[in-house]
């Protein structure tokens, strides 16, 4: 085991530990914001809208991750849609921000269709009579969803999403396959350089295992802090 590279190339590592980090952060930020309006959609009385979101839902949870990612890789630029680039950003990136929209996008596509059962779940945990009490006072049925439902099953489902803020970290190494130079493709790249097969593995798992292990203890220690409001 010689990890001597690292003096050299270390910068790889952190550099791609960033973008996996950001990569993780928008996947969840507009995974969940999808996520909600699917669960709304999934929870209505419409049988257009149901009937779509569980489509979505199904047809995602139902195909490769990577599948999606060439699809829509691809696919945006079959149809000419091309992200501008971002010329402050390329030196952070390391990558142009089209290829790296692509994988957020697909990320958080996927993302959707996880994280609205979740929602879905805990909107439905919540007692029917707090939808009664609220129409009761006057508030119309999006107020009461805003106000009152969905704070609740915020609440409860804030475990679900961590784990699922957990899993996009890991599994955001799949872009890698369309040039984003996050943390594995940056361990690809030391193994190319130095060729050293195994060592710079090590060392991209053990990043990965510091950042979900760390992103875990967070979570817990803010959940202690709800259950201590209750």
């Amino acid at each position: 085991m010689d990890f001597s590279f690292l003096s050299e190339y270390y910068m790889f590592f952190i550099n791609g530990a960033k973008n996996t980090v950001l990569l993780a952060i928008l996947t969840v930020f507009f995974g969940v914001l999808l996520g909600i309006f699917l669960a709304l959609m999934k929870i209505s009385k419409n049988r257009v809208l149901k009937a779509i979101s569980s489509a979505y839902i199904e047809f995602v949870r139902g195909t490769p991750l990577m599948v999606q990612l060439l699809v829509i890789y691809y696919g945006l630029e079959r149809i000419g849609i091309r992200f501008p680039d971002i010329p402050a950003l390329k030196p952070f990136l390391g990558v142009n921000f089209s290829d790296f929209m692509s994988g957020v996008i697909t990320l958080a596509i996927n993302s959707a269709a996880y994280v609205a059962e979740i929602i879905r779940a805990g909107i439905q945990a919540i007692d029917k009579g707090q939808m009664e009490a609220a129409r009761s006072l006057g508030l119309t049925h999006g107020m009461a969803m805003r106000y009152i439902i969905l704070p609740q099953a915020f609440k409860n489902i804030l475990p679900a999403l961590g784990n699922e803020f957990i899993v996009v970290i890991k599994e955001s190494s799949i872009v890698s396959i369309i040039g984003v130079s996050e943390l594995m493709y940056n361990a690809q790249t030391v193994r190319g350089i130095t060729y050293q097969p195994f060592e710079p593995l090590i060392v991209a798992a053990v990043i990965y295992f510091v950042l979900t292990f760390t992103l875990s203890k967070l979570l817990g220690r803010f959940e202690g802090r709800m259950r201590t409001g209750d």
